[in-house]
């Protein structure tokens, strides 16, 4: 193992609201051995390296540009830059509790272990509270994630740990090829579940996922977040996410027509059968819209195949 024991790495773009705060929980680690922190700025047209370089005296912290937009491309060359065996991701409006990197590379000893994260809050913009329309299931899209306060090896990809409060090994990362560019966040198009693909590679390859609830980070939420248009907007890119992951796992073609629009009359179904709940009724509309995505991104996929026969 080399002298750094963890890399904890943030990758940004055009976050520098948010970023000073999440740089600083990272600095101030209760965390006796030797790690580093390495700032991505992908693309960023803000104050971002101004606020790096704010904290440029302290020996630990390094500075990357990364020209091409995209999470999953930020992801690699963090971990290209990165010189420790296992790899950290905060996210640049999130704020670590003192003791995760502890957390995190203990739980390490576990040579099995692919991937671990822990549980999630969320930070509610001053004087907003959680709108009555906003269910469970859809705060889950706002980051937070909580499974208990007792550690769990995930078995269903379903529950895998959050982007925001992520780390992998780095052997796991170059077996499978890194992070897929095909599916994380380009900009703002919310393309996802990249970290659903890791933990299905994990399993499939006899390797270990983690919750670790007490390597909690705390994640804010912006305002222009906590409308409807913003959840619907995301629905939608999960949906067309959801049909590249199949794509990519070779489940691509005709099926996913009818796949998607059982999917589709599901979520009706289920929005009427809760019509007097505000929350659960928004929750099961937003599913069903994400449908429309998945169907949109399916009938595309296969227009293009054809027209290339």
């Amino acid at each position: 193992m080399p002298d750094t024991q963890i890399s904890a790495i943030i990758c940004t773009h055009n976050r520098d609201t948010y970023l000073g705060a999440a740089i600083d929980s990272l600095l101030g680690q209760d965390f006796a051995a030797d790690f580093e922190i390495v700032v991505v700025d992908n693309g960023s047209s803000d104050r971002t390296r101004e606020v790096v370089e704010h904290r440029s005296h302290n020996p630990r912290l390094k500075y990357v540009f990364e020209p091409i937009i995209g999470l999953s491309v930020a992801r690699n060359t963090g971990a290209k830059v990165a010189s420790s065996d296992i790899l950290a991701y905060l996210d640049d409006d999130a704020v670590a509790c003192d003791r995760w990197l502890e957390v995190l590379y203990f739980a390490y000893n576990n040579s099995k272990l692919a991937i671990a994260g822990g549980k999630v809050t969320l930070i509610w913009p001053p004087g907003i509270q959680q709108p009555r329309w906003l269910s469970p299931g859809l705060a889950a899209n706002l980051g937070a994630y909580d499974l208990g306060d007792t550690t769990i090896y995930i078995e269903e990809p379903g529950s895998t740990p959050r982007g925001l409060n992520y780390s992998i090994r780095r052997s796991f990362l170059e077996e499978i090829g890194g992070f897929d560019p095909h599916l994380g966040r380009v900009g703002k198009n919310l393309l996802s579940n990249e970290e659903l693909q890791m933990t299905e590679f994990a399993l499939q390859r006899g390797w270990q996922v983690a919750y670790l609830p007490e390597a909690l980070v705390a994640h804010n939420v912006a305002s222009e977040r906590l409308q409807r248009s913003w959840f619907l907007n995301r629905g939608w890119w999960q949906g067309i996410s959801e049909c590249y992951r199949e794509q990519l796992a070779g489940k691509a073609g005709i099926a996913q027509l009818q796949r998607g629009s059982e999917r589709f009359v599901l979520g009706l179904y289920k929005a009427l059968q809760y019509f007097s709940d505000p929350a659960e009724r928004f929750d099961k509309l937003v599913y069903a819209y994400g449908q429309i995505g998945y169907l949109n991104a399916a009938i595309q996929s296969l227009l293009s195949t054809s027209n290339k026969k």
